[in-house]
Order: structure tokens, then sequence, then C-alpha cells
């Protein structure tokens, strides 16, 4: 009896035993596999945050252009908008009366009868702004003459407002911050819905980049400015860095306007006309924007204890010093006003100096474009190419100078919407869902009580990722971001097999690991962990090394020209952004297309600016043989075919791929829904 109860015993441990043991080898294989995971993750993250600081970079590259074509067209008082802004509602007269500037004024714009949109009263009303929401919820554009109204009236209030506004959460008794949106409606109705909208007893802070990436910026800005409207005192909308006119002509927002007001509603059968007033209409927003953004104020304080700015801080900021400039003067924070009587600027560091007040600019650039680093100090940020990093010792000392206590920013995505850095002294918000691609980030937006302690709520607004596994999730976004670093790998495969040449003067055809990855580093200019994916770029053979040509293999759009330079349409590829930039700083009126007197001051331009004298009469011949379809005018399209028709090989070129209008607002719908459905269920919003 006593040894068999023994035997029992024994087995009983023996099992109990065994499942221990199972239990820590699937949890030490489940540790595993997450780290993987989150490997991937970062990996991803890493190319996604590359590729999108190095389109900011080559955005600043443009700057010594961009400032000689906006000179020239300066002289152009027609155009002086683009430099100067908008001489806003009008200029007065001799005898006292307002002369209207036609470029931005409503009064001779009707509403239709068979218009289907909401329709806008002023003062405007609660009832009115959530008619705007469902209006725009049915993927219905608000009226011209709306926007321009809103923006118009958002114009005069802003125009009394300092450069840092003073926040308080005396009377409501909490306050709640929001950062970058991108256009993105979706995330903006979903932090109305989960947390109410802007009212005496619920304020706001919006941090900035309303605009730009996005298919819905118009929207978003419009919503944004007429609860301001409805509340001055109690919505605080700040400055982004996208509030600027060179970034809305590389990064969407002008091209959206463009496609949502290029044609009027008047009578379709009268076809010229009807184009014309459109692309009038799309020029008058786009201008009244471009006006409007440059009276955002710059900063808020809450409380006298938060600071709250879109970029950040440099070891120069001086909040003092910047509540006194002239904002209005930063129409574009990459085009600074020049000193009274200074000549146009030619580029160098020492000649803008001597021709811009730098003390000046640089508190704007900082407080707009700067990112917190790790390490102490305070340093140029190369890796957007604008603004600072500032370290921890930075943050310390400009909240002590300022009696601060919290600096909440903006300006770059993070994985969970929100990260806490500098000891907690830093907060960045974002609050863009799905930024690089559905299921990459999730969207955050703080709360802030009468102890300005920060309450973080965070969202994802998606329809589909709450199906997949955290597995597919990865895996989704980790094929976008390969995608999209394959397409930068192909534009520049002949500036990368010269690169791997300089490895292999034999011609052997493989480079070790560490001389392909410095390769691609160096030619790409894209600081990522190229070692960790050799295994999803290139093939290695026995002995480890890399058969470089297995990169230059990779999946194109279009096919490389024969020999050993790059063909014409490779070049095109490469720059595609560059060129749509320029051309829509070429176009003037904002018309949508280049007329051939902007192409001849274009080209004249151009012709200084590389030191190349070329004829009036070549530049008109030019122009005709770009205009395809002899309209009298250039599109895109024909300005893009002009450098396909002189590649020999005829290459075709392949656009990028763009979230139709339609798409996106069935995604909107389709999002609403489904929160519907979650708050019915009784899902709440996620509350650290």
């Amino acid at each position: 009896m006593g040894c068999g109860g023994s035997n029992q015993a024994k087995c009983e441990m023996g099992s109990t035993e065994k499942s221990i043991k199972a239990a820590l080898l699937i949890q030490r294989w489940y540790r595993r596999y997450q780290a993987r995971l989150e490997a991937r993750r970062r990996c991803t993250w890493n190319i996604f945050q590359s590729l999108e600081y190095a389109g900011e970079q080559d955005q600043l590259k443009l700057y010594n252009f961009f400032n000689d074509m906006m000179s020239v067209i300066n002289d152009d008082s027609k155009n002086a908008y683009i430099v100067n802004g908008t001489d806003e509602e009008g200029t007065p007269s001799k005898d006292g009366t307002v002369i209207k500037n036609p470029a931005t004024d409503f009064s001779d714009i009707e509403v239709e009868a068979d218009y289907k949109g909401a329709h806008l009263t002023f003062p405007l009303t609660i009832k009115m702004v959530q008619e705007l929401i469902e209006s725009f919820k049915n993927g219905r554009i608000l009226h011209t003459k709306y926007v321009l109204q809103v923006l118009s009236e958002a114009r005069k209030i802003l125009k009394e407002k300092p450069n840092i506004n003073q926040a308080t959460t005396a009377i409501a008794k909490q306050i709640t911050v929001c950062g970058d949106l991108h256009g993105k409606l979706d995330d903006l109705l979903v932090i109305f819905y989960k947390n109410g909208l802007p009212s005496p007893e619920n304020p706001y802070v919006f941090n900035g980049d309303f605009v730009d990436r996005g298919p819905f910026s118009v929207e978003t800005a419009i919503l944004l400015f007429c609860c301001f409207l409805l509340y001055p005192n109690e919505v605080y909308l700040n400055r982004g860095n996208h509030e600027d006119h060179v970034m809305n002509l590389r990064y969407g927002f002008i091209k959206e306007v463009q496609s949502k007001y290029k044609m009027s509603r008047t009578d379709p059968n009268q076809r010229d006309d009807y184009t014309v007033r459109g692309k009038q209409h799309a020029s008058r927003i786009i201008k009244t924007f471009q006006d409007v953004f440059a009276w955002l104020p710059l900063a808020t304080v809450i409380n006298g204890k938060v600071l709250v700015a879109h970029g950040g801080i440099s070891d120069k900021t001086d909040l003092t010093f910047l509540n006194s400039i002239d904002r209005y003067r930063y129409k574009s924070v990459l085009k600074p006003p020049l000193k009274e009587g200074a000549e146009p600027i030619t580029g160098d560091d020492d000649d803008l100096a001597r021709k811009v007040d730098f003390v000046e600019w640089r508190q704007v650039l900082d407080v707009l474009w700067s990112d917190p680093k790790l390490h102490d100090g305070c340093s140029p940020n190369s890796f957007r190419g604008g603004g600072s990093y500032f370290g921890p010792d930075v943050t310390r000392k400009i909240l002590a100078k300022h009696n601060l206590d919290l600096l909440i920013r903006s300006h770059e995505c993070k994985p969970e919407g929100y990260e806490f850095i500098h000891d907690g002294l830093v907060l960045t918000v974002f609050s863009a869902s799905n930024y690089y691609e559905i299921g990459s980030n999730r969207g955050a937006y703080v709360k802030l009580g009468m102890d300005l302690k920060p309450q973080l709520v965070q969202y994802m607004v998606s329809k589909s990722h709450q199906k997949l596994t955290t597995k597919q999730r990865v895996s989704r976004v980790e094929s976008s971001a390969m995608r999209d670093l394959k397409e930068i790998i192909t534009a520049n495969k002949s500036k990368l097999k010269e690169a791997y040449l300089k490895f292999d003067p034999q011609n052997t055809g493989f480079i070790t690991v560490n001389e392909w990855a410095h390769a691609m580093n160096e030619t790409l200019d894209i600081a990522i962990q190229w070692r960790t994916l050799k295994e999803r770029l290139v093939r290695c053979n026995d002995e480890g090394l890399v058969e470089y040509e297995s990169c230059l293999e990779l999946e194109v759009l279009y096919s490389v020209a024969d020999g050993d330079g790059p063909s014409i349409t490779e070049a095109l590829y490469r720059n595609k952004s560059s060129l749509e930039t320029i051309f829509r700083t070429m176009d003037k009126d904002q018309s949508g297309t280049i007329t051939m007197d902007e192409f001849e001051d274009a080209c004249e331009l151009l012709s200084s600016h590389i030191g190349t004298t070329l004829s009036k009469e070549s530049i008109r011949d030019m122009a005709r043989c770009i205009d395809i379809n002899k309209d009298g005018i250039i599109d895109f399209n024909e300005f893009l075919e002009a450098f396909r028709l002189v590649d020999p090989h005829g290459n075709q070129f392949a656009g990028e791929g763009e979230h139709s209008q339609s798409n996106s607002v069935a995604d909107l719908k389709a999002v609403t829904d489904e929160l519907q459905k979650s708050t019915a269920n009784g899902n709440g919003a996620n509350m650290l």
C-alpha cells in the first residue's frame, strides 16, 4: 500500500513537471515569436520613416530653385500672392471704400439651386456644423462660396490672436490636445465621436498639420475652422510645418483643391465657361488658404505650465521673442522674408545670413520643424533637413527658463500614437491612425485635467484591422514598406550598379554583405538596417557573398535603357515628386495647368538659373511640342510625357497609385458604421 502510494505520487509529480516544462517551452517560443514580430515591425517602421524624411529633405533641397522662381514671380504683381499672400480681403481706395481682391472675393459666386451639400450662414450654429459633418460623411463637397466665407471669417479672428495662445482649464476643468491629422477626416470624426464636439465645456488644441497626404484635407481644415468660428476662445489652432504653401505644392493639398474645385457648378453645356470659372474657384480657395495659414498662431500655453507646439524647441527658443515677431511675414517658412532692401538670395549660407533675419527665422523654423533626441545637446535636424534636434538637457533648460512643466508636440508618427521622452518632460501626440498603411499605427489624443497630468486615448480607424491577427497586420504593413523601398531601389538602379562595381573591380558579380549595405546606404541616403533586409532584397552564395545583380532584378514599373547610364524614364521616375512640385510652382494661378505665358516665364527663369540662353521662339516651339492635344495649355500628364518622348527606348512610366475620392468616402462611411456598432456593443475608448 505504502509503496503503491509512493509510485502514484511520483507519477503525479512527473505529470506536473511535464506540464510546467511544456508551459515554459510554449512561453519561450511565444516570446521568441513576439520578439521576431517586433523586430519586423521596427524594421518596417524604420523604412517608412526614413522614406518620409528623405522626401522632406528633397523638398528642402529645392529651396534655391523655389527662391529664384518666387523672386521672379514676385516681380509680376499678378502673381505676387505666391510670395506675399493675397492682400487679404481688399485694399482701401482714396475715397475710403474697400476694393475687393478678385483673387479671394466670393461676392460674385452664387449657390446653385441643385447644390445638395451643407448650407452655411454666419454666424455659424452648432446645428450647421453637425449638418456639415453629415454632408462630409456622405461625400459631398462644400460649395466654393461657403469655403471662402469660412476662411474669410476665420482670418478676421486669427488676425487678433497672439503668436502664442494662452489656454486655461479653469472653466472647463479639462482640455484635449490633438496631433497631426493630415487630411484624415475619419480620425477627426472619431475624436469628436469619442470625446465630444468642441464647446465651452470641452475645449481643444489642434497642434498643426491639418492638411497634406490624406484625401480629405479640405474637409478636415474647414471643419476645424468652423469649430474655431463657433468657439474662438475654446478652440486653439496651432500652425504646423504643413500649413505652408511650398509644402502643399508637394504633398497633395494643392492637388486636392484643384481636383475638387476645378469645375464650377455652372451650365455644363457652356463648357468653356464651366471650365474657366471652375479653375478660378480652385485658385481663389488655394490663395485664401495660404493667407489664412500664415495667420495661424505658432504655439499654445496651457495654464502657464504646458507648452504645445508642433515641432518642438531648440537651445535658442525664446517664447517672449517668438510672441513678438510678425508671424504673417512667414507665408512659407521655407522662404523667409528678406531684410528691407536686400537683394534676392543666391543660396550660400553667408548670403542667407546677410539678407535674412536668421535669429527670428530660426525661432519659427525650430518651433515647427524640430524633433527630440535621446542624447544631450542641440544640433541641426539633418534627417529632415530643417529645424533642430534637441536633447533632454535642452528640454530642461527651456522649460525651466519659462517656468513650464511639460512640452506636448506632434510632427512625428508613433506606433502607439504617442510617446514620452526626456524623462516624461516631452510628449509626442500623433492623431492620424493608419498613417503609412492600414494597421501601421494607432492615433491618439491627450486629455489634461486641472492637475495637468496627461491621460492618453488611443484608437485605430479601420474597418478591417480588427479582423486581422498581429502577424497578418505586421505582414501587411511590411509588404507595403518593402514595395515603397523597392520602388526607390529600381529608380536608382544605375547609381547602385556603379556603387557595387567600386567594390567589385574584377566584375565577379559578388561583394560582401557589409559592402552591399554600405553601397545601399551611401547611394540611397536612407539610414536603415540593410543587413537585416538582405534576405528580402538579394541572393547570397554558399560563402555568404551577395550576388548584387539580384538586387537589380527586382520587379520594376518600367524598363531601364541599355548601356551604362540611366534612361530618361528612370531619372523621371526618381524625380517625379520634385517634377510635380516644380510643375505646380510654374502654375502661377493654381489652375492645374500651365499656360503658354507661364511656361515661357518659367523657362526664362530656368535658363538663367542654369546659365543657358534660350530664345523666346525656342521656348514657344518647346511649349507647342509639349502641348500634345494642342489646346493651348500644358497639363501634368503632358509635362511628364515630354520626358518620355525624348527617351529613345520609349519606356512607359507608371505613376503612383492614388486613393480615389469615391473609395475614401466609402471607407469613411464604413468606419463610421463600424464605430456605431462597437459603441452599441459597449466597446469604449482605450483609456491609459
